[in-house]
Order: structure tokens, then sequence, then C-alpha cells
């Protein structure tokens, strides 16, 4: 079991931020997706930058490698290469980052010898030791994740008098359980359903798309109370739930098509009203929960009626519009984020597909990921969820033979645990991005530097920088007429704590 040892920053509120934070509440019902207002001031005076990095062919990963003091510096010229940094610029509320807690992660979770179980829960849920998740995804019902199709319900039962979660209880349930007490008790968890059961559908399957009957609208509504209600009775709290996994999406696997119109309906007419009436008023309710392609799209139809848009805490999206063999469509991002600034932005997926093992060691795996997160915070997402937290050595189990990679794999036959870059990586944001950190300005002036950085409740600063390049490059660090003079290593990400 490696051991990595962290200087903590723990999140403690002050008065200031309180009502700051209950204003938000009061004006938009939501957490603010920008303020503009620092939880604290920030002075650069006696500070220094103690540096974290994982890089490429190097014994790197997630390690401190050195403290650097800052000199005076107050303009650089053009030649020199810049992250610049302003802490006077805040912006959205940092809710977490984690990754989706499936049946395929809890089945192979119970396949590990125990003392292999207990390294992978600290591995991702303690923060001295590991990288400290605080977010988290898991199905309502089955999904391709999963060793078989099945529902919580029997056949034609519209009245759910046959609800039954005995499914869960074996493998998923008890996964999660332990991951809240490895997280310290707290983990936000929303959940996803990829289909309604088949008798619900047009296509009377749940595999292969189809669309809910116009009939079963209520019953469906009254499906999700019954989910939430079910995982609080067995230990579980659901903090919020998305209408639709990947509603434009037909898929071999369970699948469910739902236009923006119908979304928008859905939840105007079934599902928001139900949860209010349930006393799930609280529950965050999240639409779209599919790729960056037509996230302004979904939201602009939905978030436009008044009567939809109260019900809704913010938009959940993907990253697999690379499919249509386009990139990935940040700017589609930003311009949600500026349209309704009332609402927030969740990134709620995504994942390596095609698993190989032969690839486990591949640096790409690992890059893919911290471009995208620190784009998506740069264009204004609160949360970042990654796909299966674990899975085995063929990437499943999958009932279609979906396979794909996860940032930790199981070698089932010998009980070991292969860390991919992937698991590093996300390390650098869990760990040092805290829930109630705030976004502040970080901007480099070369294309292969890539910044990202946050400010917490006492002041201090992360700043993450990426090296896409196969070059070392040596930067400043300026921050209010000061500089850091550092180092990127080629294809390398580090983690500059300013304190």
């Amino acid at each position: 079991m490696f051991k990595i040892t962290f200087i903590q920053s723990p999140f403690v509120l002050n008065p200031n931020s309180i009502i700051s934070f209950l204003l938000c509440i009061l004006l938009s019902g939501s957490l603010c997706a920008q303020n503009t207002s620092p939880l604290k001031s920030f002075s650069i005076n006696n500070k220094a930058v103690v540096v974290y990095a994982t890089a490429k062919n190097t014994d790197y990963k997630l390690s401190q490698t050195e403290t650097i003091q800052f000199v005076n510096k107050p303009q650089p010229t053009e030649r020199e290469v810049c992250v610049f940094v302003d802490a006077s610029k805040t912006f959205q509320t940092m809710l977490g980052i984690g990754s989706a807690l499936t049946d395929a992660s809890a089945e192979t979770f119970y396949k590990l010898p125990k003392d292999k179980q207990e390294e992978f829960l600290i591995a991702f849920y303690d923060r001295e030791k590991g990288i400290g998740y605080s977010l988290a995804r898991t199905n309502i019902q089955s999904c391709d994740f999963s060793s078989e199709s099945y529902s919580y319900v029997q056949h034609n039962d519209m009245e759910l008098k046959t609800f039954d979660i005995s499914h869960d209880l074996e493998y998923r349930i008890p996964f999660i359980k332990q991951a809240i007490a490895a997280a310290g008790g707290k983990l936000t968890l929303f959940a996803s359903p990829w289909s309604p059961p088949a008798w619900m559908k047009d296509n009377n399957d749940v595999l292969h798309g189809g669309k809910l009957k116009p009939e079963f609208d209520q019953s469906w509504a009254n499906f999700y109370v019954k989910f939430i209600n079910a995982y609080a009775k067995a230990g579980v709290p659901v903090w919020g739930i998305t209408v639709q996994n990947e509603p434009m999406a037909t898929q071999k696997w369970e699948s469910c098509v739902f236009t923006a119109e119908e979304e928008r309906d859905f939840v105007k007419n079934y599902l928001g009203p139900t949860l209010h009436k349930n006393g799930m008023a609280d529950k965050k309710l999240i639409v779209w929960d599919h790729n960056r392609d037509q996230v302004f799209q979904r939201a602009s139809t939905i978030l436009k009626d008044k009567e939809a848009a109260k019900y809704v805490w913010g938009i959940g999206y993907h990253w697999y519009e690379t499919w249509t063999g386009s990139p990935m469509l940040f700017g589609n991002v930003r311009n949600v984020a500026e349209s309704f600034p009332d609402k927030n932005l969740l990134f709620t997926e995504g994942c390596i597909e095609k698993f190989d093992m032969a690839r486990v060691n591949d640096w790409a795996l690992g890059e893919k990921y911290g471009q995208s997160i620190i784009r998506d915070f740069n264009s204004g997402t609160v949360g970042w969820t990654d796909w299966n937290i674990l899975l085995d050595e063929k990437g499943g189990p999958n009932h279609v033979g979906n396979y794909c990679f996860a940032p930790v794999i199981a070698d089932t036959r010998t009980g070991q645990l292969i860390y991919t870059n992937i698991y590093y990586y996300l390390g650098h944001f869990s760990k040092f991005v805290r829930p109630g950190d705030k976004r502040i300005i970080s901007s480099s002036n070369r294309e292969s530097l890539l910044t990202t950085a946050f400010i917490n409740a006492e002041g201090k600063l992360a700043v993450i920088v990426m090296n896409t390049s196969d070059d070392k490059i040596p930067y400043q660090l300026c921050i209010s007429a000061k500089a850091a003079a550092l180092t990127a290593l080629p294809h390398s990400i580090s983690t500059l704590l300013v304190q």
C-alpha cells in the first residue's frame, strides 16, 4: 500500500460567507453559480508555494516535490511563461468531486480480499492518505454496468405496491455505506435512472431506447420518491436525482428517450410537484444528464419555462460528444453558465471507453481527465463525477459488453489493485479542491499550460497547472506583483498550494 502525505486545508465558514450563502438561497433557491465576493481577503505576504506533482516517466504520483518562495516581480516580459492568479475575482462554489458507485463497482469490490477493500476505501475517501472524494453517483434500477437487467417492481404494478430494493442490498448499498463511512460519514450522492420498467415504455423493453408512455407519467414520478425513501431507510441518504441518463440516446443497454419538451413537461407537471408533495423539495433535481453538444438547447428549453425551472437545481452533462468526431465542446457549458447564472452545472459522467488491459499505463488516460476537469471548472461547473470508481480486469462486469476504464482496476484473479494515472489526475483536484471552495481567476500565457484555481474559507489557494507538451516548461506563478519560479515537467499535472 502506497502512502501519500498531504497538507490539510479544512473548510471553516466565516460570518460573511454564511450571510452571502443565505442571500444566494433566498434569491435563487440554489447554490449561487457565481459570486464576486471572496470568502476571505487574500494577501500574498509571507506566503510560499507547496508543490504536489504527477509526471510521466517519473516516480511522482501526487508527490510533494518542493516549496518555493515568492519574490517581487511587478511586470513579466512577453518572453516569460506565466500563470496569472487573481484571488479577488471569485466564481462558482464547489460541490465536490468523485465517481459513480455502480453495481459493477460494488460487485468487483466484494471480490477483493479484505485488506484490498480497506486499501481501496482509504485510497479514494481518506483525505490524509488518499484523495478525499466528496461526491458520488449511483444508478436507479439496472444500467449497462450491472450484471443483468432488473427492476424494483413487478410487471404492471402501476401503484408500485411491490417496490423492493432487495437486489441492491446484496452489494451496492453495503458498498455505498462503506464509502460514506470512509469519507467521514458524509458523501453527497445523486442517483440516475437508465430506464423505467419495460411495461411503462412504448417499446416494452428496458433496452434500446423507447419512451415513457403518458399514462405512466405519475407512476414513474412516484418511483423516484419510492427510491429515495427506500435508500434512506437502508441508511443511504440521496442528495439529488437526475431525470434520465442520456435522454437522447437509443442504446443496446438500458435507455429511454425524452425530447427537451418532454423532459420539461415531465418535470413541470409530474416529477417536480411529486417531490414537493412528498416533502422532498430539498432534493436537488438535475436535468439533461447527457453530452455537451446539446446542453444549451436542453437547458434553454427547460429553464425558459418558469414553472419547470422552479423545480430545477441544475444541468448535468457528459463528455461523450466525441463519438461524433467532435472535440469536447466546453463553450456550450460556458453558454449555459452565462445564460442561467442562478442554476448549477454538474459534470455527471465521463470515462475512457473500450477497455484494454494493455492500456492501463497509457498516460493519455489521465490527461483527458485533467483537460476536461480544468476546462469544465473554468466554464462554471460546480462538481465533477467520474463514471465507475472500480472495475474488474475485463473493464466490467457489464451485461452488454460495454467495457470501460476506471481509475482503479481490480484484477479479481490475483486480488491486486492497479492504479491508472486517472486516479492521480483526479486526486490533484479532489484532494485539494474541497466542497465550499470558490473558483478564482487563473490564466496562462501559453497554450500548453492549462490552469484553474480555487480559494478556501481560510484564504488559501489551490492552483492546478497541467503541462500537455513533451517539453519541460519553466514558468512564473504571478500573484499581486510577486512571482514564484516553477517548472512544469513534460506531461505533468501539479497542484500548487499557496499558503
